[in-house]
């Protein structure tokens, strides 16, 4: 399943900013879900590009998250 940016309306969204940001770092990433999506933006560019995941796409970017898949040694 695709989902496009167009195709979702953010007007009503409510960004989620990791609990992990804080006020000494700028690498910070914003989260919304609407539409059966979840959008990721960069929380010092908002209006800039946006990345949209299914729900399944999600779920397998979270799980890779927790088990260090993305960690950089």
């Amino acid at each position: 399943m695709n989902i496009d940016i167009k195709d979702i309306d953010l007007s009503d969204a409510v960004w989620h900013r990791s609990t992990r940001s804080g006020p000494y770092t700028d690498n910070c990433v914003e989260v919304a879900f609407a539409g059966g999506a979840i959008v990721v933006r960069d929380s010092r560019n908002p209006e800039g590009p946006q990345l949209v995941f299914t729900p399944n796409e999600w779920d397998a970017f979270v799980e890779g998250a927790k088990d260090g898949e993305f960690d950089v040694d």
